[in-house]
């Protein structure tokens, strides 16, 4: 069959490393890609965001299944065109991707379920959310309403940090000018993804990410600087609670109002004594969370994803190996802040590409025959291990060969399960 992946991360290099290790993938193409993606599919110039330009896309090069990757074209209603236009897609309509869209949607859906998570308010005024801002104890966190690219949340320790960030928000900074201020949940957090029909729930897998740019979890969120998989936080019984009191619960209340969720579903989760409670959801897997799952699941991630968009999940299982992976990180020297790019990178035509080793490609692009960085995140090291250590060490082995004096990662991705 003839894929089309819209994207061009690490994600998307993920996914599409994956894809191509399923027999059922005759073509791939991707949109737009990166300089690493373009090594193993064709890459295509294409508005993401343009539901009728992607619709007319894949239907004049005959594409059988589209897979979408970030979270902007669902929002935008790009799988709703796709589907009206009678092409099979894997992502949710734009109604059930406000589930990540708007955080105050999400909150409102937990308080019909009973779903626990923080307690909230929401505020499309700065006057009224500084005022808000009275009633909470320290630490206070500030989340922008809608899209931000994993770095409108701020974990304010101080009212100063808390309305600093709402002046960042209101001044529009993350396009929509709406603040979610909640209570700070304590324990640790993890990331759930489970595949969703509209009928049936099928978990598949659980990671760790780094968000903080600084070693031992400190300064500035980020879009991620490393994860791992499985999380060991994530015991049978903490994911059997968050599936009934979470998951199950919140799919149960989409389809009573008419928006069914199908489609990946990106549980995250504050774990503190075995109880779960829901930090936030996404639609889409996680960045770089994907990287450790495609790794782990290798080809049968198409056929899951196929039996997703069908609604035959109730037929599929996953198939686990006992193995971990990690991935790490190297991003563009000042990020997440002002950043260079067109920086050369060397030395990726050393190391192995195989089922237990990838680099996968972010923010990269060809210059003049040298690949150079493109992005704040450029390049995703991952590696496969029996153990986490092992996967360690295998992904900081990489890292090491790779020769990018501009190029800056944390050296203890996997702390907290080490």
């Amino acid at each position: 069959m003839n894929i089309l992946i819209l994207g061009g991360g690490g994600r998307e290099h993920a996914l599409a490393w994956a894809v191509l290790q399923n027999p059922k993938c005759d073509r791939l193409v991707v949109a737009p890609g990166n300089a690493g993606i373009a090594e193993i599919a064709e890459c295509a110039a294409l508005d993401i965001l343009d539901g009728s330009a992607v619709a007319a896309f894949a239907d004049e090069e005959s594409i059988d299944f589209v897979i979408i990757g970030p979270e902007a074209p669902l929002a935008a209603g790009v799988s709703d065109m796709l589907t009206e236009a009678g092409i099979a897609v894997f992502g949710p309509s734009a109604a059930a991707a406000r589930l990540e869209a708007s955080k105050a949607f999400t909150k409102e859906i937990c308080a019909a379920v009973g779903a626990p998570t923080a307690a909230y308010d929401r505020f499309d005024d700065q006057a009224a959310a500084r005022a808000g801002l009275a009633d909470r104890t320290l630490p206070i966190v500030v989340k922008a309403d809608g899209l931000a690219a994993g770095k409108g949340v701020t974990v304010a320790e101080t009212r100063a940090e808390a309305e600093a960030a709402l002046a960042e928000i209101f001044d529009g900074a993350h396009g929509r000018a709406e603040v979610v201020i909640e209570d700070f949940l304590r324990g640790e957090e993890a990331s759930f993804f489970c595949l969703v029909d509209g009928e049936t729930v099928l978990p598949i897998g659980t990671a760790q990410d780094h968000k903080r740019v600084g070693e031992g979890d400190t300064g500035p969120n980020t879009g991620g600087m490393g994860a791992y998989s499985p999380a060991p936080v994530m015991t049978a019984a903490v994911e059997t609670r968050a599936l009934e009191e979470i998951v199950r619960p919140t799919m149960a209340e989409m389809a009573r109002r008419g928006t069914r969720m199908r489609g990946v579903l990106f549980v995250g989760l504050m774990i503190e004594d075995g109880a779960p409670s829901l930090v936030e959801y996404n639609v889409r897997f996680g960045d770089p969370e994907c990287q450790c799952l495609m790794m782990r699941l290798g080809g049968q991630a198409l056929d899951l994803m196929l039996a997703c968009a069908g609604g035959r999940l109730a037929e599929a299982q996953v198939n686990w190996a006992e193995d971990h992976a990690i991935c790490v990180v190297l991003a563009a020297e000042g990020y997440p802040g002002d950043y260079a790019k067109g920086t050369e990178i060397r030395g990726l035509d050393t190391l192995p590409r195989d089922s237990r080793n990838m680099v996968f490609h972010a923010g990269t692009a060809m210059r003049d025959h040298r690949l150079v960085a493109a992005g704040g995140r450029v390049l995703g090291v991952t590696a496969r291990g029996d153990d986490l250590m092992a996967a360690r060490d295998r992904a900081y082995a990489m890292v090491d060969a790779i020769d990018w004096p501009d190029g800056i990662c944390r050296r203890d991705i996997g702390w907290r399960a080490l």
